[in-house]
């Protein structure tokens, strides 16, 4: 399928977003209503007033006990789990480098890094963030199921909540209220934002994966595949591939998801016009399967295809066409060359 129009970040976002669920019209405690409240919705919140609880939001709140939304644990306990989640596979990397210093990995650990790496870092990229946020195409349920259970083993946060952040940064890209923009600090975009306790709701940003029972199932689900992505490497290891598939994997997968916030919005070039400060990096392309064309990915949220020129490889992009190819992805989004032609800069 090509994109006959140009969808800029703001439209694309505000595709996503659904009324929020109702209350009393007229009401004080009433938020702005309909696809285009996302920036009246912030507004309110940011006005401090108060809202009765609703139904659809307790909903949410209940999928995950690992969501670290900071609503269902608390904010120290969040932050003290977040701390956890980066220090230790940075720690055991930090052992994991010593231990190939001194040559005592076998080539078991590495094939277990790797290949635990590759699926679940497609589960990310192809899964949380092409599929589930921009729907840049649609999966036979089954695929999908599999592909966000991947995407959770990154402990990175229950799907939901991901694609709720996600939505939100592009919607208020590099501008005040963006979770996780460098303009707020390199360090910030890069890891900081993980221990600021608001999050973005997912009854405004994607009402509509609160419908969606496949997706309901695996972000209820998330600590057993959380749990998975360290007993597996274990079972096929023992104490070193633990170390290796597990978390050094860990701290690979999650620094080079998180350079796509940090160092994709301040270091590389640029090829379209956006309102933001994005930017194509290679390195992050060629580690994050993609993702690293993060200019490209602006200017065409939808786009299942990050990598729009032919040398800029893009790992995810070539599975989705694989299962497109076997029957298990539909409705993929691509760009007409015009509309390339059109938003290229020079």
């Amino acid at each position: 399928m090509l994109y006959e129009e140009d969808w800029g970040d703001n439209e694309h976002v505000m595709t996503h977003v659904r009324a929020v669920p109702e209350v009393a019209e007229g009401s004080p405690d009433s938020e702005p209503q309909g696809a285009d409240g996302v920036a009246a919705a912030l507004a309110f919140r940011a006005s401090g007033r108060t809202q009765r609880p609703l139904a659809g939001r307790a909903g949410a709140s209940r999928l995950s006990v690992l969501a670290l939304d900071g609503e269902r644990l608390g904010p120290y306990v969040k932050n003290a789990l977040v701390l956890v989640v980066v220090l230790v596979p940075f720690l055991a990397t930090a052992f994991a480098v010593v231990q190939l210093w001194e040559r005592a990995v076998n080539w078991r650990d590495l094939a277990l890094l790797f290949g635990l790496y590759v699926p679940i870092s497609l589960g990310v990229t192809a899964g949380f963030h092409r599929m589930l946020t921009h729907r840049s195409f649609r999966a036979h349920p089954v695929a999908r199921g599999v592909i966000l259970a991947l995407g959770s083993m990154a402990v990175e946060g229950a799907a939901i909540g991901w694609a709720a952040n996600h939505l939100k940064h592009h919607a208020l890209a590099d501008k005040e209220g963006d979770p996780h923009s460098p303009v707020d600090g390199l360090f910030h975009a890069h890891l900081g934002w993980l221990f600021d306790p608001t999050r973005a709701d997912p009854a405004i940003y994607c009402r509509h994966l609160l419908k969606d029972p496949v997706v309901r199932f695996v972000d209820r689900t998330f600590s057993l595949w959380v749990v998975l992505s360290l007993v597996i490497p274990f079972a096929l290891g023992g104490w070193t591939g633990l170390l290796w598939g597990g978390l050094v994997r860990m701290f690979f997968v999650h620094h080079i998801t998180w350079s796509v916030n940090s160092v994709c919005h301040t270091f590389g070039k640029r090829a379209f016009e956006t309102p933001d400060r994005s930017r194509n990096q290679w390195m992050v392309g060629l580690l994050g399967m993609g993702e690293g064309w993060h200019n490209n990915h602006h200017a065409f949220p939808r786009s299942a295809v990050h990598g729009l020129d032919r040398w800029q490889l893009d790992v995810s992009a070539w599975v989705i066409a694989c299962l497109e190819r076997v029957g298990l992805a539909r409705d993929v989004q691509r760009i007409a060359p015009e509309v390339l032609a059109r938003k290229r800069l020079g």
